[in-house]
């Protein structure tokens, strides 16, 4: 992806649109980050693999398009710590510079300046939803699972084998019964 020549075919109308900054702002920022870079880089060092204008762009994309830096990272086939730096980078040399700082807030009372009310209307409007039926509003108290009725209509196995004539006893007397022909345990013992 090479951004100089990209930028190159952009029309003056388009970066507004893609960066959320106006071309003279732009050639501006370029040309203060620029000249820090080549104050950092006076002695020599290893070259970054992001050119000042890739810093830039990225920048400006991390901020008007809100990309996750992850997104970013992978355009630019670099890692996501490459891209948090240099938007770092970007941020500190612009502040260090102070061309595109805000006033202060003295500043700001000491000149005459025009005071603007804007009035939000900020009332609550009712969303319109389903209404909720009585027994979901109230939420009444389930049965614990060992005393509702199954689909047989009995509470528990005790109460359906009570209730056919059956006890437990007799279940179990039938169940050994069907054991005792192996006498001695399980079938398969040796």
């Amino acid at each position: 992806m090479d951004n100089k020549q990209r930028m190159e075919k952009l029309k003056a109308e388009e970066y507004q649109e893609l960066f959320g900054i106006r071309k003279p702002t732009f050639d501006g920022i370029l040309a203060i980050l620029e000249r820090a870079f080549e104050e950092l880089h006076e002695k020599g060092g290893r070259p970054s693999r992001l050119s000042v204008l890739d810093k830039l762009v990225v920048t400006l994309g991390y901020y008007h398009d809100y990309r996750t830096m992850k997104n970013i990272a992978f355009d630019y086939d670099v890692s996501k710590s490459r891209i948090s730096d240099a938007v770092k980078w970007v941020e500190n040399t612009l502040i260090a510079d102070g061309t595109f700082a805000l006033p202060s807030k003295r500043e700001l009372a000491k000149a005459d300046t025009q005071v603007v009310i804007a009035i939000v209307d900020a009332t609550e409007q009712e969303t319109e939803r389903p209404k909720k039926t009585a027994g979901k509003l109230l939420r009444q108290a389930k049965m614990p699972h060992h005393q509702r009725p199954n689909r047989d209509g009995w509470a528990d196995e005790k109460d359906h084998l009570r209730q056919r004539g059956k006890g437990i006893g007799s279940r179990l007397r039938a169940v050994q019964a069907k054991r005792a022909p192996f006498a001695g345990g399980h079938p398969f013992a040796w």
